[in-house]
Protein backbone atom coordinates (compact mmCIF):
# COMPACT_ATOMS: atom_id res chain seq x y z
CA UNK A 1 0.00 0.00 0.00
CA UNK A 2 1.10 3.11 -1.16
CA UNK A 3 0.98 6.19 1.20
CA UNK A 4 0.32 9.28 -0.29
CA UNK A 5 2.72 12.45 1.01
CA UNK A 6 1.48 14.95 3.63
CA UNK A 7 2.38 17.79 1.17
CA UNK A 8 1.41 17.86 -2.33
CA UNK A 9 1.14 21.22 -4.79
CA UNK A 10 -2.81 20.90 -4.02
CA UNK A 11 -2.60 21.03 -0.16
CA UNK A 12 1.22 22.99 -0.18
CA UNK A 13 3.60 22.91 2.39
CA UNK A 14 3.12 26.19 3.83
CA UNK A 15 6.17 28.28 5.62
CA UNK A 16 5.58 31.88 6.97
CA UNK A 17 7.92 34.55 6.95
CA UNK A 18 8.11 38.15 7.29
CA UNK A 19 9.09 39.95 4.27
CA UNK A 20 12.34 41.57 4.68
CA UNK A 21 15.05 40.72 1.76
CA UNK A 22 17.16 38.49 4.90
CA UNK A 23 13.70 36.71 5.96
CA UNK A 24 12.90 35.55 2.79
CA UNK A 25 16.42 34.59 2.04
CA UNK A 26 16.33 32.57 5.48
CA UNK A 27 12.64 31.02 4.39
CA UNK A 28 14.07 30.18 1.21
CA UNK A 29 17.30 28.73 2.98
CA UNK A 30 14.71 26.34 5.15
CA UNK A 31 12.88 25.54 2.06
CA UNK A 32 15.54 24.29 -0.40
CA UNK A 33 16.60 22.08 3.10
CA UNK A 34 13.10 20.61 3.50
CA UNK A 35 13.47 19.45 -0.60
CA UNK A 36 16.63 18.20 -0.24
CA UNK A 37 15.66 15.59 2.90
CA UNK A 38 12.14 15.22 1.36
CA UNK A 39 12.21 14.82 -2.64
CA UNK A 40 8.84 15.13 -3.14
CA UNK A 41 8.95 18.56 -1.77
CA UNK A 42 10.69 19.31 -5.20
CA UNK A 43 7.03 18.93 -6.90
CA UNK A 44 6.30 22.60 -8.09
CA UNK A 45 4.22 24.43 -5.58
CA UNK A 46 4.97 21.88 -2.53
CA UNK A 47 6.52 24.44 -0.63
CA UNK A 48 5.15 28.14 -0.82
CA UNK A 49 6.32 30.97 1.28
CA UNK A 50 3.45 33.04 2.83
CA UNK A 51 4.85 36.55 3.16
CA UNK A 52 3.79 38.24 6.67
CA UNK A 53 4.36 41.85 8.22
CA UNK A 54 5.18 41.61 11.54
CA UNK A 55 4.54 45.11 14.14
CA UNK A 56 8.71 45.02 14.77
CA UNK A 57 8.95 45.44 11.04
CA UNK A 58 5.81 48.39 10.85
CA UNK A 59 6.95 50.20 13.72
CA UNK A 60 10.80 51.11 13.69
CA UNK A 61 10.93 54.40 15.42
CA UNK A 62 10.63 53.14 18.64
CA UNK A 63 12.37 50.39 20.58
CA UNK A 64 11.11 47.07 20.64
CA UNK A 65 10.32 47.23 24.60
CA UNK A 66 8.18 49.82 23.87
CA UNK A 67 5.46 48.14 21.52
CA UNK A 68 5.73 44.68 23.22
CA UNK A 69 9.26 43.46 22.74
CA UNK A 70 11.00 40.81 20.71
CA UNK A 71 8.09 38.94 20.44
CA UNK A 72 6.61 41.62 17.76
CA UNK A 73 8.83 40.11 15.50
CA UNK A 74 6.79 36.80 16.08
CA UNK A 75 3.28 37.62 17.03
CA UNK A 76 1.70 37.64 13.38
CA UNK A 77 3.65 34.42 12.55
CA UNK A 78 2.32 32.37 15.43
CA UNK A 79 -1.72 34.02 15.14
CA UNK A 80 -1.06 32.69 11.58
CA UNK A 81 -0.03 29.41 12.60
CA UNK A 82 -2.90 29.02 15.17
CA UNK A 83 -5.32 30.47 12.40
CA UNK A 84 -4.12 27.47 9.97
CA UNK A 85 -2.82 30.44 7.67
CA UNK A 86 0.36 28.33 7.30
CA UNK A 87 2.18 25.22 8.68
CA UNK A 88 5.47 26.53 9.81
CA UNK A 89 7.28 30.17 10.55
CA UNK A 90 10.38 30.56 10.05
CA UNK A 91 12.90 33.11 12.49
CA UNK A 92 16.15 34.26 13.07
CA UNK A 93 16.05 32.61 16.75
CA UNK A 94 17.71 36.02 18.29
CA UNK A 95 13.99 37.28 17.85
CA UNK A 96 12.51 34.61 19.07
CA UNK A 97 11.36 35.15 22.78
CA UNK A 98 13.09 33.16 25.49
CA UNK A 99 9.80 31.35 27.21
CA UNK A 100 8.15 30.25 24.10
CA UNK A 101 4.77 28.90 25.60
CA UNK A 102 2.08 26.20 24.63
CA UNK A 103 1.23 25.30 22.06
CA UNK A 104 3.92 26.46 20.42
CA UNK A 105 7.38 24.21 19.79
CA UNK A 106 10.64 24.94 17.90
CA UNK A 107 11.17 21.86 15.84
CA UNK A 108 13.99 22.73 14.09
CA UNK A 109 17.25 24.54 13.83
CA UNK A 110 19.67 24.60 11.12
CA UNK A 111 23.01 24.75 11.14
CA UNK A 112 23.94 27.63 12.97
CA UNK A 113 25.80 30.82 10.85
CA UNK A 114 28.95 32.85 12.68
CA UNK A 115 27.17 34.36 15.73
CA UNK A 116 29.14 37.27 15.83
CA UNK A 117 28.99 41.15 15.58
CA UNK A 118 30.52 43.48 13.21
CA UNK A 119 31.55 46.86 13.86
CA UNK A 120 30.83 49.16 10.64
CA UNK A 121 32.11 52.87 10.85
CA UNK A 122 32.66 55.82 7.91
CA UNK A 123 35.55 56.83 9.83
CA UNK A 124 37.16 54.10 12.32
CA UNK A 125 38.71 50.69 12.41
CA UNK A 126 37.58 50.09 15.25
CA UNK A 127 35.62 51.15 18.89
CA UNK A 128 38.18 52.58 20.37
CA UNK A 129 39.22 54.57 17.34
CA UNK A 130 36.28 56.89 17.42
CA UNK A 131 36.57 60.17 18.55
CA UNK A 132 35.50 60.79 21.97
CA UNK A 133 31.61 62.04 21.78
CA UNK A 134 31.21 60.22 18.19
CA UNK A 135 27.58 59.63 17.75
CA UNK A 136 27.01 54.90 17.49
CA UNK A 137 23.91 53.71 16.39
CA UNK A 138 21.92 50.51 17.71
CA UNK A 139 18.58 49.70 19.38
CA UNK A 140 19.87 46.48 21.12
CA UNK A 141 20.26 47.52 24.98
CA UNK A 142 22.97 44.47 24.89
CA UNK A 143 25.05 46.71 22.09
CA UNK A 144 24.47 49.50 23.69
CA UNK A 145 25.69 48.47 27.60
CA UNK A 146 28.81 46.72 26.44
CA UNK A 147 29.80 49.50 23.90
CA UNK A 148 28.97 52.58 26.96
CA UNK A 149 31.13 49.84 29.32
CA UNK A 150 34.23 50.08 27.19
CA UNK A 151 33.38 53.74 25.66
CA UNK A 152 31.46 55.70 28.36
CA UNK A 153 32.21 59.14 26.42
CA UNK A 154 30.06 57.77 23.34
CA UNK A 155 26.56 59.08 22.39
CA UNK A 156 24.52 56.09 21.60
CA UNK A 157 21.20 56.98 19.81
CA UNK A 158 18.32 54.85 18.71
CA UNK A 159 19.07 53.02 15.04
CA UNK A 160 16.17 50.78 13.72
CA UNK A 161 15.92 49.34 10.17
CA UNK A 162 16.85 45.87 8.10
CA UNK A 163 20.58 45.84 7.33
CA UNK A 164 20.43 47.24 4.18
CA UNK A 165 18.16 50.44 5.47
CA UNK A 166 20.77 50.68 9.15
CA UNK A 167 23.61 50.46 6.07
CA UNK A 168 22.63 53.11 3.88
CA UNK A 169 21.61 55.85 7.13
CA UNK A 170 25.44 54.93 8.08
CA UNK A 171 26.54 56.38 4.69
CA UNK A 172 24.71 59.21 4.46
CA UNK A 173 26.31 59.80 7.96
CA UNK A 174 23.58 59.60 10.41
CA UNK A 175 25.81 58.22 12.75
CA UNK A 176 29.11 58.00 12.65
CA UNK A 177 29.25 54.20 13.67
CA UNK A 178 27.07 50.52 14.69
CA UNK A 179 26.58 47.17 14.78
CA UNK A 180 25.07 44.33 12.50
CA UNK A 181 25.55 40.55 12.75
CA UNK A 182 27.90 38.95 10.60
CA UNK A 183 25.67 35.95 9.49
CA UNK A 184 22.93 38.66 8.65
CA UNK A 185 25.50 40.14 6.80
CA UNK A 186 26.47 37.10 4.84
CA UNK A 187 23.16 36.36 3.92
CA UNK A 188 22.55 39.43 2.06
CA UNK A 189 25.97 39.69 0.79
CA UNK A 190 27.07 43.23 1.88
CA UNK A 191 30.00 41.77 4.41
CA UNK A 192 33.23 44.05 3.39
CA UNK A 193 36.86 43.19 4.53
CA UNK A 194 37.25 46.35 6.22
CA UNK A 195 34.13 45.76 8.64
CA UNK A 196 35.24 44.43 11.95
CA UNK A 197 34.08 41.26 13.25
CA UNK A 198 34.19 41.28 16.72
CA UNK A 199 34.96 38.53 19.04
CA UNK A 200 33.14 37.30 21.60
CA UNK A 201 35.56 38.96 23.89
CA UNK A 202 34.48 42.06 23.00
CA UNK A 203 31.30 41.34 22.45
CA UNK A 204 29.53 38.39 23.66
CA UNK A 205 26.96 37.83 21.33
CA UNK A 206 22.90 37.41 21.52
CA UNK A 207 21.50 34.29 22.53
CA UNK A 208 20.23 32.26 19.04
CA UNK A 209 22.24 34.85 16.78
CA UNK A 210 22.99 33.31 13.70
CA UNK A 211 20.66 30.78 14.05
CA UNK A 212 17.58 29.89 11.53
CA UNK A 213 14.68 28.21 13.88
CA UNK A 214 11.33 26.65 12.31
CA UNK A 215 8.16 27.11 14.57
CA UNK A 216 5.37 24.99 14.85
CA UNK A 217 2.13 23.93 16.76
CA UNK A 218 3.02 21.43 18.96
CA UNK A 219 0.93 18.92 18.31
CA UNK A 220 1.63 18.85 14.78
CA UNK A 221 3.55 16.05 15.40
CA UNK A 222 3.88 14.72 11.64
CA UNK A 223 5.78 17.85 10.73
CA UNK A 224 7.60 17.79 13.74
CA UNK A 225 9.02 14.95 12.73
CA UNK A 226 9.27 15.70 8.88
CA UNK A 227 11.83 18.63 10.49
CA UNK A 228 13.57 16.83 12.14
CA UNK A 229 15.21 16.02 9.50
CA UNK A 230 16.78 19.26 8.70
CA UNK A 231 17.36 20.11 13.02
CA UNK A 232 21.67 20.64 12.94
CA UNK A 233 21.42 18.84 16.69
CA UNK A 234 24.92 20.62 17.99
CA UNK A 235 23.28 24.19 17.09
CA UNK A 236 20.05 22.79 18.52
CA UNK A 237 21.96 22.10 21.98
CA UNK A 238 23.68 25.49 21.99
CA UNK A 239 21.10 27.40 21.06
CA UNK A 240 18.59 26.03 23.51
CA UNK A 241 21.28 26.27 26.21
CA UNK A 242 21.77 30.12 25.70
CA UNK A 243 17.96 30.73 26.00
CA UNK A 244 17.40 28.57 28.63
CA UNK A 245 20.13 30.60 30.17
CA UNK A 246 17.86 33.95 29.37
CA UNK A 247 14.48 32.27 30.00
CA UNK A 248 16.22 31.77 34.15
CA UNK A 249 17.88 35.17 34.04
CA UNK A 250 14.58 37.30 32.47
CA UNK A 251 11.78 35.44 30.65
CA UNK A 252 10.45 38.40 28.81
CA UNK A 253 12.03 40.85 30.50
CA UNK A 254 14.50 41.86 27.61
CA UNK A 255 17.41 43.52 29.20
CA UNK A 256 20.70 43.84 28.49
CA UNK A 257 21.81 39.77 28.21
CA UNK A 258 23.83 37.94 25.93
CA UNK A 259 24.94 34.01 25.77
CA UNK A 260 27.04 32.15 23.96
CA UNK A 261 27.43 28.13 23.66
CA UNK A 262 30.05 26.27 21.87
CA UNK A 263 30.93 22.65 21.65
CA UNK A 264 34.31 21.30 22.68
CA UNK A 265 34.95 17.97 22.01
CA UNK A 266 31.75 16.23 24.06
CA UNK A 267 31.19 19.24 26.29
CA UNK A 268 29.32 22.47 25.74
CA UNK A 269 30.54 25.85 27.07
CA UNK A 270 28.49 28.01 27.99
CA UNK A 271 29.44 32.01 28.90
CA UNK A 272 26.68 34.74 29.82
CA UNK A 273 26.27 37.95 31.06
CA UNK A 274 23.77 40.82 32.10
CA UNK A 275 25.08 44.40 32.16
CA UNK A 276 23.49 47.55 33.51
CA UNK A 277 21.24 49.43 30.52
CA UNK A 278 24.41 52.27 31.28
CA UNK A 279 27.56 50.07 31.03
CA UNK A 280 29.03 50.83 34.21
CA UNK A 281 28.74 47.29 35.80
CA UNK A 282 28.68 43.22 33.69
CA UNK A 283 27.86 40.21 35.58
CA UNK A 284 29.71 37.75 33.55
CA UNK A 285 29.93 33.65 34.25
CA UNK A 286 30.96 30.78 32.60
CA UNK A 287 30.24 26.44 33.15
CA UNK A 288 30.76 23.31 30.97
CA UNK A 289 28.83 20.28 30.83
CA UNK A 290 28.16 17.09 28.90
CA UNK A 291 26.26 17.58 25.71
CA UNK A 292 23.40 15.24 26.84
CA UNK A 293 22.90 18.48 29.16
CA UNK A 294 22.59 21.18 27.55
CA UNK A 295 18.94 22.29 29.27
CA UNK A 296 20.57 22.27 32.41
CA UNK A 297 23.22 23.68 32.03
CA UNK A 298 21.90 26.91 30.61
CA UNK A 299 19.50 27.15 33.56
CA UNK A 300 22.61 26.62 35.60
CA UNK A 301 24.58 29.42 34.01
CA UNK A 302 21.28 31.65 34.01
CA UNK A 303 20.59 30.88 37.94
CA UNK A 304 24.34 31.63 38.50
CA UNK A 305 24.28 35.05 37.09
CA UNK A 306 20.48 35.78 38.48
CA UNK A 307 21.57 35.13 42.19
CA UNK A 308 24.25 38.07 41.81
CA UNK A 309 22.01 40.38 40.26
CA UNK A 310 20.58 43.72 42.76
CA UNK A 311 17.60 43.63 42.65
CA UNK A 312 17.33 47.24 40.76
CA UNK A 313 20.11 45.89 38.25
CA UNK A 314 18.38 46.07 35.08
CA UNK A 315 16.54 49.15 35.80
CA UNK A 316 13.67 49.60 32.92
CA UNK A 317 13.63 46.62 30.82
CA UNK A 318 14.61 46.68 26.98
CA UNK A 319 14.63 44.67 24.40
CA UNK A 320 17.60 42.46 23.96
Amino acid sequence: MTTSPPFTPEKPLRLGTRGSKMALIQAEQVKQRLIEAHPYLAAPGAVQLVVLATTGDKVRDRRLSEVGGKGMFIKELEIALEDNQVDAAVHSMKDVPSLLLAPFSIAAIMERDAPWDVFISRTAKTLADLPHGATLGTSAPRREALTLAQRPDLKVVLFRGNADTRLEKLARGEVDATYLSLSGLQRIDRFETQFKVLSPEEMLPAAGQGAIGVEIMTHNTLLGDMLQAINHIPSYQAVTAERACLAELCGDCHSPLAAYAHIQGEELHLTALAARPDGTQIIQYSDKAPLENYLSLGIHVGDTIKKQLPEDFFGICEAA
